[in-house]
C-alpha cells in the first residue's frame, strides 16, 4: 500500500474528505521528521517507536571489488515495533 492509497482508505473508513485526510497524513509525516531531526524520539503507544541511530565510522570492503573503503558515519532512522503491533500481524 502506497500513501495515495492509505489516504484512500482513511478517508472512506472515517467518511472524511481526501484533502483532509492527506493534510493530516502528511502533518503527521513532517512532525515525525522534524522531532527526528532534532534528534528526539516519537512513540505512539501500541503502534512503535521512530527513533535515531548514530553509527559511527568503520572500516569497510566493497564485495565487488574487494576493496578496502572507509563506511562514513550517519545518523539513521530506525523504527521499533510496539508490543500491540507484532501482536496485531502474527
Amino acid at each position: 500500500m502506497n500513501k495515495s492509497q492509505l489516504i484512500n482508505v482513511v478517508a472512506e473508513k472515517t467518511e472524511m474528505k481526501k484533502k483532509d485526510v492527506e493534510l493530516v497524513v502528511d502533518t503527521m509525516i513532517n512532525t515525525i521528521y522534524d522531532t527526528l531531526k532534532s534528534r528526539d524520539k516519537v512513540t505512539v503507544s501500541g503502534f512503535g517507536t521512530f527513533e535515531t541511530k548514530h553509527r559511527k565510522e568503520r572500516n569497510g570492503v566493497n564485495p565487488k571489488t574487494g576493496e578496502k573503503i572507509i563506511v562514513t558515519e550517519a545518523i539513521l532512522p530506525i523504527f521499533k515495533a510496539g508490543k500491540t503491533f507484532k501482536e496485531e500481524i502474527k
